[in-house]
């Protein structure tokens, strides 16, 4: 039992030896290479952030958009720090290639399982170079509207006026009909006076009373017009631009007082009329 014992222990001891011998040689075989990695890599994050700055100022006095600057910079950021392991892994004596074919091989089946968020990325690529919108239009789509506050590779963030924020993945707005009003939303609104009143004052009053709401956009002008003559009225269409923040409130307002100066200036809205015929058989 006890030489047993001794013979464990020895053999213990042995492995032990080894293992520390083995470190030995790695530390004094690699440890210069390793250091050397090391500063590689740090020395990529500097240069990548040094190089990332610099292309946003030189992005900022050109004025060139800002998702679109932020994007191209921290893309260029990337392909720096990237370069940079590159370079590290070769000073440990690491062959690339085979990493390089691996990716690709994993690149090639993740594809097919994240078809979704890859289409919203290249979606969103399209979206920020060719520069659709910016951040801080209004954009309607799909029967959205909002003041665009942030475009990212995968969605596009509107906010209502009413504080909702709307997130809608960029495959369902690229390929699609948008509308991009920028700062701004159209009031697009229509009412009906009688035949017996006269439309000319009627568009007067409907422009005075238009003037006189705060927060109406200067340019484009409001335009106001007959746009038909219905069955029992004549219509008049007036389109009114308003900050995209405020557009239900300056709606309601614009209507309140469109209805309180006519209905002053004695200009009659009409009740709708309906003819109803009823038909009798004689059999």
């Amino acid at each position: 039992m006890q030489e047993d014992a001794q013979k464990q222990l020895s053999e213990s001891v042995d492995l032990m030896q080894q293992v520390y011998e083995t470190l030995v040689n790695f530390v004094v075989g690699y440890s210069f290479q390793l250091l050397g990695a090391v500063l590689v890599v740090i020395a990529g994050f500097i240069v990548g952030g040094w190089v990332s700055r610099a292309l946003l100022r030189a992005q900022e006095k050109r004025d060139v958009d800002v998702t679109l600057r932020q994007f191209i910079a921290s893309a260029v950021r990337i392909v720096v720090i990237t370069l940079f392991l590159i370079v590290a892994l070769s000073q440990l004596g690491i062959s690339i290639t085979p990493l390089i074919a691996a990716i690709g091989g994993l690149a090639v089946g993740a594809s097919f399982a994240i078809q979704g968020p890859v289409s919203n990325y290249g979606a969103g690529l399209v979206i920020i170079l060719t520069r659709m919108f910016r951040v801080g239009d209004t954009v309607s789509v799909l029967g959205c509207s909002g003041l665009v506050e942030d475009i990212n590779l995968a969605t596009t963030v509107l906010r209502a006026e009413d504080g909702e924020e709307i997130v809608i993945p960029n495959k369902h707005i690229v390929g699609e009909i948008h509308r991009n009003s920028f700062a701004n939303r159209i009031i697009d609104g229509q009412v009906g006076i009688a035949y017996g009143s006269d439309p000319e004052r009627a568009i007067v009053v409907i422009g005075d009373a238009i003037a006189r709401v705060e927060g109406i956009a200067a340019q484009p002008v409001p335009q106001i017009g007959i746009a038909a003559f219905g069955d029992s009225s004549i219509n008049i269409d007036y389109r009114v631009w308003v900050p995209t923040t405020r557009y239900y409130e300056l709606l309601h307002k614009v209507n309140m007082h469109i209805f309180r100066d006519l209905r002053d200036s004695g200009i009659v809205i009409p009740f709708p009329q309906r003819e109803i015929r009823v038909l009798q058989n004689p059999g």
